[in-house]
């Protein structure tokens, strides 16, 4: 295989963990919609599609070993193959959690809404953000892009935190009868906020793709 083809595989690589990014941030966004209309279908809809991030994950995971074994890539293409699995997966889970959501749209369907939702659509956006911001640095092996995704993660932890106040204190605490409808909420706004935490992860593997420094457990770095 000519370095020609290989940086087109390489490409083609790319171009398949965008689409995984895309689906990540369209299943986020439809488990939300979902939650907020308390809309069975819909969130069983967000449910039957993770089969086909499912499948895109495996063949990804080939494409890279594949690379790898035909290849024996060095340095940086290395670097770059080895964040895509890593991304593969962080994605993957993305995916999952989306559906972690629509389930709890499932708990609360039928029922009244217990509030109007402000702070978990605000969250979600942010995990969308977050996410589409990693990817981004990805496709332009941009650090300054990565470490823009690493700072806001205390922005998702605060949402997660009003959720979790608003929640117990005003509703739960006052009246128990209500908990039936409150702790899917809040479920799912710890489901957002681990979203936020796998686009942390991913940012901190471009990192590293990047500039070959780790910056993970050494905040220090992204100074």
């Amino acid at each position: 295989m000519t370095p020609r083809h290989f940086d087109d595989e390489l490409a083609q690589l790319k171009g398949d963990i965008l689409r995984m990014g895309a689906m990540a941030q369209a299943a986020i966004a439809a488990a939300v919609e979902a939650l907020k209309a308390r809309d069975a279908a819909a969130a069983q809809k967000v449910i039957d599609s993770d089969v086909g991030m499912d499948s895109l994950e495996l063949a990804i995971d080939d494409k890279c070993l594949e690379l790898i074994a035909l290849h024996q890539p060095m340095a940086g293409d290395l670097r770059f193959i080895t964040t895509a699995i890593k991304l593969n997966a962080e994605l993957e889970r993305i995916g999952d959690l989306a559906v972690d959501v629509a389930q709890r749209a499932l708990d609360i369907s039928g029922k009244p809404l217990l509030k109007p939702l402000e702070d978990i659509p605000r969250l979600a956006d942010l995990a969308r953000t977050m996410t589409g911001g990693a990817i981004e640095a990805f496709v332009k092996s941009d650090t300054a892009l990565a470490k823009k995704v690493v700072l806001s993660d205390p922005e998702a932890d605060e949402l997660k935190r009003a959720v979790e106040r608003e929640l117990i204190n005003d509703y739960m605490m006052r009246d128990g009868s209500t908990a039936d409808r409150a702790v899917p909420l809040l479920l799912a706004a710890r489901h957002l906020e681990r979203v936020c935490d796998h686009a942390v992860s991913m940012a901190e593997d471009i990192v590293y793709m990047v500039s070959a420094v780790v910056v993970r457990h050494h905040p220090e770095e992204l100074k």
